[in-house]
């Protein structure tokens, strides 16, 4: 009895650490646009991502800017847990996406249009917490698969240190 006892109480202990453990992708990151890697004409000027804890997951909100001046931002919440939610953005409704947290470091954003992925993100922050790498694959207006990488470092003034 005792052994079940210290067996359900480490178990317990251990998942209340996970749960309240800091989200890693918590924070204000910065595109680096020499580091990342993007089809022809698609790479972004400039980008800033900020993500808060929200619930069981996140509330994620960017800001974009092309190199014709064009500005987009696009913000929304979802737990990590698969169920879709509503992306907004400066151009009204965007695809919506849902989120899944593979492990503590890696999650993937899958966007959705008429039923069907157009596009999935792997977001993945580095062991210290200091870059996130997001590598998305989508199709093109000719039905190509086209992958971009972005690399965004943590702008955060009590960041981390890889």
């Amino acid at each position: 009895m005792r052994t079940y006892t210290y067996l359900l109480l480490s178990t317990t202990l251990a998942v209340s650490l996970f749960a309240g453990a800091a989200d890693p992708f918590v924070g204000r990151w910065k595109l680096n646009v020499h580091k990342s890697k993007y089809a022809p004409s698609e790479c972004p000027k400039s980008m800033v991502i900020e993500m808060e804890t929200a619930g069981a997951g996140i509330r994620y909100r960017s800001e974009t800017e092309y190199a014709n001046g064009r500005k987009t931002k696009a913000q929304y919440s979802a737990d990590y847990n698969g169920v879709e939610v509503i992306v907004t953005g400066s151009n009204g409704l965007l695809a919506p996406v849902s989120l899944k947290r593979i492990d503590s470091n890696t999650v993937v954003a899958s966007y959705v249009r008429a039923l069907q992925v157009i596009a999935t993100s792997r977001r993945v922050v580095s062991k210290g917490g200091r870059m996130m790498t997001i590598t998305t694959v989508s199709k093109d207006k000719d039905g190509n698969t086209v992958t971009n990488v972005g690399v965004y470092e943590r702008v955060d003034a009590a960041a981390p240190t890889d």
